[in-house]
């Protein structure tokens, strides 16, 4: 029985290096979860209720409906920077599009490598081959204005999944698997008052995945966004922003059951239908909490802050960044402090955007 020693490793080292801890063992395919752009891991990834440059597409799809112009962004993140690990990466790029008459539309991709793997049997370490390992997803945006200050979004995307070329034991299937999702999302600006913003963004509804049976699909991790934004100053020269947004993932699993599979019988956990898990998945107390600030001096250079809290992680940390534009042309860095032996710490991300309102 051929079993993937390395690949497994290297997904342990993978989940814990995902600010969303709180998914682990409750969804596949979560890449889809790693904040993407430099300026939002800045701001300690609170951005949903902003969402005002092309990342939109991942944070917001509904702020792609108050942009202008066209715009590509671009985003290179090392994967646990401590262990040197070069094949072991995360790439994000997207672009957006005004259309008179019609809205935005804008297309990303996203990519997370897991590097190369060792496949072994269960007699000994002697290598049997190799394999890479690496997901993706594929994502079309379209947003428009619902009024003045109400625009809404909808994303649909197509995710594929390549850890293994080869199976497991007696499993049929292998390491592969595709699966479809939508994402929707509405941004409200000047609730209430003058540059007060509410955002809110569901995000991964569909499908489960199968990668082996349809008795052992997993689901995709459909997550809750809501948030607030606040421009405190909004001056000629300068800018400042607050902004705080929640996460919830919409992923429930019930108790285990046994199922049999060729005489041999395993025990898998029972997940919760994925409209009903919007409803179910309240009872587990697991939320991220994100804070952060952005300020802009004469739309020039910008300072960032942030922090982020998962509880039920037992995950937190600070956050800080910068950037510098001139012309069409923006560059982000953003940097992660979370302490000595912390699986985040040093973690560091480089965006680029190009064009503009």
């Amino acid at each position: 029985m051929k079993k993937i020693t390395s690949l497994v490793a290297i997904l342990l080292i993978f989940v814990v290096s995902i600010p969303n801890l709180f998914a682990v063992s409750e969804a596949a395919v979560l890449f889809l979860l790693i904040s993407p752009h430099a300026r939002v891991g800045g701001m300690g990834e609170a951005f949903v209720a902003v969402a005002d440059d092309a990342s939109a597409v991942f944070w917001n799809p509904a702020g792609l409906a108050f942009q202008e112009g066209r715009q590509f962004t671009s985003m290179y993140q090392p994967l646990l920077p401590q262990f040197n690990l070069d094949d072991l990466y995360y790439l994000f790029g997207a672009y957006r599009q005004s259309v008179e008459g019609l809205g935005t539309v804008g297309f990303n991709i996203t990519f997370a490598n897991y590097g190369q793997q060792i496949i072994t049997d269960e007699t000994g370490p002697e290598a049997l081959g190799t394999f890479n390992s690496n997901e993706f997803a594929i994502t079309l945006s379209y947003a428009t204005l619902f009024s003045q200050n109400t625009g809404v979004g909808l994303n649909v995307k197509f995710i594929k999944s390549n850890l293994s070329e080869v199976g497991a034991g007696i499993e049929k299937g292998n390491g592969k698997a595709s699966a479809f999702a939508v994402d929707l999302g509405l941004l409200k600006k000047n609730l209430f008052m003058d540059n007060l913003s509410f955002g809110v963004n569901i995000s991964n509804i569909g499908p489960k995945i199968t990668y082996i049976d349809n008795a052992q699909a997993d689901p995709i991790p459909t997550n809750f966004k809501i948030g607030f934004a606040y421009k405190a100053i909004d001056q000629e020269f300068n800018s400042l922003t607050f902004v705080a947004d929640m996460n919830k993932l919409l992923v429930h699993r019930t108790a285990s059951n046994q199922i049999s599979v060729d005489g041999d019988t395993t025990l898998v956990s029972e997940v919760d239908p994925v409209f009903e898990a919007f409803f179910s998945a309240w009872q587990d107390d697991n939320y991220i909490f994100n804070l952060g600030t952005e300020y802009w001096y004469a739309n020039l250079i910008a300072l960032r802050a942030g922090y982020y809290h998962d509880p039920d992680g037992k995950v937190k940390y600070l956050t800080i960044g910068a950037g510098l534009k001139y012309s069409i042309y923006q560059f982000d860095f953003g940097y992660i402090s979370a302490g000595d032996n912390h699986p985040l710490s040093d973690t560091m991300r480089f965006s680029m955007t190009i064009g503009g309102q």
